[in-house]
């Protein structure tokens, strides 16, 4: 399969400047993609640009992955009503090393080469900046903007001079690229097409070259038309400290049964074949979650790796298969469940309201009294009136409360 053949298959062709997209079958081109650091984790939306990412370089073009050091000093406006409050440096290093890792983890062995826009704007002059890159941007180019439209509207909270400015920095970083790297291609979101097309723009105007941008698609929950990639706690993360691998898992478990196949072409490396059996099998059982499973188990891999999802497994089969957990039990659920610290001797019912088993103490003492609530799979009966230390193992303990409704805690 030729990757513009892929890309259509996959679903990853939207918004491009190339008139003939079989361009891509050809020669290497070598392309971008940018992602400012304002945070310590991508998330899975993110997750969706990196994998069309994986089949660019699979097919023989070179990538060259920014991480936005300068950029994220400043802050993408678009799709923001009001300012971004600024980062500190010690903040946006942090976060740089974050993304960079995640790079590396869901490209695997594939080549790539890291870059950061803060190296070549560090020696940039503010008068320099005007003279070769603002006097090459029209203003009404900037101005016509959707977002710059809502942010100037009547009910908007107005923008500022820096956030006004991110397009031509942005610009700027595919033109240094063009001419030092030889990128002729930038990868990005639905959401970039407009910042994007200021640095084509560019290049243009300062080198007579051409160069050209694709984008990939808005992920839509076809369930519900909203953008993919929440649950109701937020964000998905691919940081284990911010979506824990079990929740990661259970997130992608849960999916819409009507968009489980587009997913599964997204965010899985399987093939045509491979997603064609899953989804006859689906279809002819949709109770089996047989795509959900497959889904779940595949993205899993690729963020957190191998044995992490089989860790995600083997513990979720310690929890809901109702046996005794030992020491090897519970650290493998330290290691892949999110935990809420509680007191060793916290009181239980205020113990499972904690947890989130109960929304109240009246709620949790009929639980207790229906024989719904266990501690680490033993049942608890009303004469246990508060947590002890024994109750933790390697500093945690699991309460669950009927069959399906589980929570970690830490001894605090």
């Amino acid at each position: 399969m030729t990757l513009s053949e892929e890309l259509t298959w996959r679903g990853f062709v939207n918004q491009t400047t190339y008139k003939d997209i079989t361009v891509l079958d050809g020669q290497p081109i070598t392309f971008y993609l940018g992602v400012d650091p304002s945070a310590d984790s991508m998330t899975i939306g993110n997750l969706a640009v990196v994998m069309m990412v994986r089949h660019f370089i699979a097919h023989g073009h070179k990538a060259v992955l920014l991480v936005g050091g300068a950029t994220g000093m400043i802050g993408d406006p678009d799709g923001k009503k009001q300012e971004r409050n600024l980062l500190t440096l010690e903040q946006i290093a942090l976060n740089k090393q974050a993304i960079a890792a995640q790079y590396k983890q869901v490209l695997g062995d594939l080549p790539f080469e890291l870059v950061d826009n803060y190296d070549w704007f560090k020696g940039v002059g503010y008068l320099d900046f005007l003279r070769d890159v603002g006097k090459h941007v029209p203003m009404r180019q900037m101005l016509g903007r959707d977002f710059v439209q809502s942010r100037l509207g009547e009910d908007g909270a107005g923008i500022s001079y820096a956030e006004f400015s991110y397009s031509l920095i942005q610009g700027y970083d595919f033109l240094h690229m063009h001419r030092e790297m030889g990128v002729d291609l930038q990868l990005a979101g639905a959401d970039q097409w407009g910042n994007s097309i200021t640095g084509v723009d560019l290049i243009r105007r300062l080198t007579g070259d051409e160069a050209h941008v694709w984008s990939a698609p808005l992920v839509v929950n076809k369930a519900t038309g909203a953008k993919f990639g929440k649950s109701e706690d937020g964000a998905v993360w691919l940081d284990a400290a911010k979506t824990s691998p079990y929740d990661f898992y259970q997130f992608w478990l849960n999916v819409d049964d009507e968009g489980v196949e587009d997913y599964l072409k997204y965010y899985t490396l399987l093939s045509p074949e491979d997603v064609a059996t899953l989804m006859d099998e689906f279809n002819a059982n949709k109770a089996s979650r047989a795509a959900q499973k497959a889904l779940a188990y595949e993205v899993t891999k690729i963020v957190h790796g191998e044995k992490v999802v089989g860790q995600v497994l083997k513990a979720t089969e310690l929890l809901f298969g109702g046996q005794l957990l030992d020491d090897a039990g519970f650290t493998l659920i330290k290691n892949v469940f999110e935990s809420t610290p509680i007191a060793a001797d916290a009181p239980l019912l205020e113990a499972i309201v904690t947890l989130g088993l109960a929304s109240s103490n009246t709620e949790a003492r009929r639980f207790v009294s229906e024989g719904a609530i266990t501690v680490n799979n033993d049942r608890i009966t009303a004469d246990k009136q508060a947590l002890t230390a024994s109750d933790f193992h390697d500093g945690i303990l699991v309460m669950r409360r009927g069959k399906n409704s589980v929570a970690v805690a830490r001894q605090q």
